[in-house]
């Protein structure tokens, strides 16, 4: 645990026992860097991680004060995940696809959504360019921005990147139809039918599902709640399986919303290295930080190409567009050929008026105000959960994206709570879909990245009732 951290968490200790209390002013940062013997940006990343969490609030000229309900908050989990140290041969599809389908239906209050909601977006805007850009297309764009993709969004991508401090090349950049694409193509480049892949544990149902499309083997390693992969079970996994290939998020990761520190991205890149293993980094949340910063993914640690980095716009910017892409390092040539091979290539149109958007400055602005609103959803989400769930039940606090991971006490099951939940017009995605083995059975994945309003919080409320029936049913059954 980082300095910053380590304050952090003795505060929000101290709030969630009472001793500072809703609107109590913390100390400044001056007085607390003098106390503590820390420096005023050890300081400042611990209170902006505290407002992040919604535990403290910022007031202009006047410095910050314990958030209203932040008592009500839930505990954090503690402990990385504990999955078995074996190659697991996937069958998940069918399940992932039975319990997605219920989320897909507008009528329901979509808690278990894996996207926000489309209003968060600057759609009209969007659409806007989208027409201009088809009328003033070049015919011969529709030849030229097939693999690679579009030069001027290639470009784009990369001034993003250089912005962040990473040198990525345009010609190293590959248009995909959305992220998913670009991840599944880093990973038949680099793999073969039988290969051993590592993953996160839980980890994102859609890697479980390509892992298994291409007859792959998953290693769930060990991960913490916080700050993501145990790299030293990860070397352990690479020494006894030999994996071909390392797939994880290092930022805001799905479902646990974890994130790596800037250390240990490092040393998780220069231990892959070291055994040549590419790390295939899904990066699609790194966007969505609430902090002051970006987070750096670990392509900013690579230097010999074995990160293959991929993201999209469609969780920032604009969702069913569908342009995503991939920065592979050494492996572009086989990802491009992967891509060339499989489906040519992205929109002509859509990469035209992102790239026009881009251009036209804008996105920064956006950003930052979807940022706010999902930092505030987030509060008001964890809040409810601490409110209306059993007695044990502790949530995550991400930093960024837009999912909290909720662990229920043991006994009660997550497959019963999402049924019983979708009965009553509410989706949630259930910690089974998440882990190759089945495991997080207690657990669920909650979307906070749709408006809260009555609906919202009715729903959470009622979510909260199941969990403690189940709960005292189960207490019930134990002690008869």
């Amino acid at each position: 645990m980082t300095r910053y951290e380590a304050l952090a968490t003795e505060i929000a200790e101290s709030i969630r026992a009472g001793v500072l209390h809703p609107g109590d002013r913390l100390p400044s940062v001056r007085q607390t860097r003098a106390s503590r013997g820390v420096s005023p940006s050890t300081v400042f990343q611990a209170y902006y991680l505290l407002e992040a969490q919604g535990l403290i609030r910022a007031r202009e000229r006047s410095g910050y004060y314990v958030a209203d309900g932040a008592r009500h908050l839930p505990p954090e989990p503690e402990a990385a995940s504990q999955p078995e140290d074996d190659a697991v041969p996937l069958d998940v599809s069918e399940r992932v696809f039975e319990i997605l389908e219920s989320s897909m239906v507008r009528d329901v209050v979509p808690l278990g959504s894996a996207f926000p909601s489309p209003l968060l977006f600057p759609l009209r805007r969007l659409g806007q360019i989208l027409a201009s850009s088809v009328q003033n297309l070049d015919p011969w764009s529709t030849v030229d921005d097939l693999t690679p993709g579009n030069a001027r969004l290639r470009r784009q991508i990369a001034l993003r990147y250089l912005a962040d401090g990473l040198q990525v090349h345009t010609d190293e950049i590959v248009v995909t139809n959305g992220a998913l694409e670009a991840l599944n193509l880093c990973l038949s480049a680099v793999t073969r039918p039988g290969d051993a892949v590592l993953i996160e544990s839980p980890t994102f149902y859609a890697a479980l599902q390509a892992l298994e499309r291409l007859g792959l083997e998953a290693i769930e390693v060990p991960t913490h709640p916080r700050e993501g992969m145990d790299l030293d079970a990860l070397e352990r996994a690479i020494q006894r399986h030999r994996p071909k290939a390392c797939w994880l998020m290092t930022n805001f990761q799905n479902p646990l919303g974890s994130l790596m520190p800037d250390e240990k991205k490092r040393t998780l890149v220069q231990l892959l290295t070291r055994h040549d293993v590419p790390l295939i980094e899904d990066d699609v949340y790194g966007e969505l930080y609430f902090g002051d910063k970006r987070p750096s993914p670990a392509k900013a640690f690579d230097s010999e190409g074995i990160v293959m980095h991929c993201s999209s716009f469609s969780k920032c910017l604009a969702p069913g567009y569908r342009i995503g892409w991939a920065a592979p390092g050494r492996f572009a040539r086989a990802v491009a050929r992967g891509k060339l091979t499989t489906t040519l290539g992205a929109s002509a149109p859509a990469q035209a008026a992102l790239a026009a958007y881009l251009e036209k400055g804008g996105y920064d602005k956006h950003l930052r105000k979807l940022r706010r609103t999902l930092a505030e959803q987030q509060t008001c989400l964890a809040q409810a959960i601490g409110e209306h769930f059993p007695a044990g039940t502790r949530a995550t606090r991400p930093a960024g994206g837009y999912f909290l991971w909720v662990e229920m006490p043991k006994h009660v099951d997550a497959l019963h709570v999402h049924r019983q939940a979708l009965s009553q017009g509410i989706s949630v995605a259930p910690g089974p879909i998440f882990s190759a083995q089945r495991g997080f059975t207690n657990c669920l994945r909650l979307n906070y990245g749709h408006a809260w309003d009555a609906r919202a919080e009715e729903a959470v409320a009622t979510l909260g009732r199941i969990a403690r029936d189940a709960s005292m049913r189960e207490l019930a059954l134990q002690t008869s």
